[in-house]
């Protein structure tokens, strides 16, 4: 059995490594694809682009471990199952308990890469990723110094350039402003020029548009009045454009697990979320390495308790993902309970229970002794 067992994860680890690259990699592309036309669109080079992708690979790989570890114990059991090898063990009288040990080892493979990545992993990639967005909205000449494109740095702006000469001469601007439903404003020169407006170490820089010899179009949407305004110099603090930089952009998930268990007020205090927000975001990352061991059980149990169909094991699987669907519910009810009380932390791990009480029954329901009835005419011994 020491054999079978060796034998029985190294398929189930073969198998999960297969679905979690094909998990990863469908989950991973359509992400990139979405960040690939905002950054490229916004003007940045495909080497960020690449960065950011390669940033948002943990929080994929998180999110698909659960599902490829399920996927690889249910497809091997049935496999398995299929080709006689888990009947000639039963037959010799060996217990589903006993099958488990594999199972239970490569649940606990599972459970152990979760956390590392829940725990270590996402918070730095949350973290670099929020650094370099503040990085990218620092970097205005990035988002907007593209001569003869009409650019969109966020939702109702437009801006465009017709020249940049050498020396940073903005030549021929437009300007619109259309985020504010009751007011319109178009901004239009012939000459403008990118300033930082304050530079301190702590605070950063507030990057100003100083505009020469232009005018502004002003529209009230209720009075259907224009308004127009000529100057020889108006500035434009470009953080209403593009948000500011400078901004603090702290949140629990940038910190790390023993930050948040040992000092949950703090942090709250810090991020400005509540408390039950920063407790439910320390126990869910425990909570979803359990999901994870709980999965691959439920997955195993689920195969082991249905008899031999012709029609394939489709109702041993329909069973699994059913139970699989009915712990992530109890997760998300589970999550709102400790984000209204944080004192009910506890409540965070139910799911977990859960799951391995239904793994349990599943186990249970496979070894169960079958008897055969009595015949009309038997005699008792």
């Amino acid at each position: 059995m020491a054999r079978f067992d060796r034998y029985l994860l190294s398929q189930f680890l073969l198998l999960f490594g297969f679905f979690a690259l094909v998990l990863v990699s469908i989950f991973w592309i359509n992400s990139a694809v979405r960040l690939f036309d905002q950054l490229i669109a916004d003007g940045q080079s495909a080497g960020i682009v690449l960065q950011y992708t390669l940033l948002s690979l943990p929080r994929v790989i998180g999110m698909v471990l659960p599902i490829a570890g399920f996927a690889a114990v249910v497809y091997v059991t049935n496999r398995l199952s299929g080709d006689s090898e888990m009947v000639v063990l039963r037959s010799s009288g060996i217990s589903p308990w006993r099958l488990a040990r594999g199972a239970v080892v490569f649940g606990l493979f599972v459970a152990a890469a979760a956390s590392v990545i829940a725990h270590l992993l996402l918070p730095l990639s949350k973290q670099e990723l929020a650094e370099r967005q503040r990085a990218l909205t620092r970097d205005v000449t990035a988002r907007l110094l593209s001569d003869g494109t009409f650019l969109h740095p966020t939702e109702g702006v437009t801006f465009y350039i017709r020249q940049i000469d050498p020396d940073g001469t903005l030549n021929d601007i437009f300007l619109s402003d259309r985020r504010d439903p009751a007011r319109t404003e178009d901004f239009t020169a012939r000459r403008a020029y990118l300033v930082n407006a304050a530079e301190d170490q702590d605070e950063g820089s507030r990057p100003s548009l100083v505009m020469i010899d232009g005018s502004v179009q002003s529209l009230n949407e209720e009075t259907r009045r224009l308004t127009v305004t000529r100057f020889d110099d108006f500035s434009y603090d470009l953080t209403r454009m593009i948000g500011d930089a400078t901004a603090p952009d702290r949140s629990a998930e940038y910190m790390r697990t023993w930050r948040l268990l040992s000092d949950p007020q703090g942090v709250a205090a810090e991020t400005g979320e509540s408390l039950g927000a920063v407790v439910e975001e320390a126990h869910a990352r425990f909570r979803d390495a359990g999901i994870a061991f709980a999965a691959a059980l439920i997955g195993f149990g689920a195969m082991m308790a249905g008899g031999f169909s012709r029609f394939g094991a489709w109702r041993q699987i329909g069973l699994a993902v059913l139970m699989l669907v009915a712990v992530k519910m109890s997760e998300n009810l589970c999550a709102g309970v400790v984000v209204e009380a944080p004192s009910l932390w506890p409540v965070s791990y139910l799911p977990v229970v859960l799951g391995l009480a239904l793994a349990a029954a599943l186990l249970w329901w496979a070894g169960r002794v079958k008897r055969l009835p009595a015949s009309a005419g038997a005699v008792p011994a």
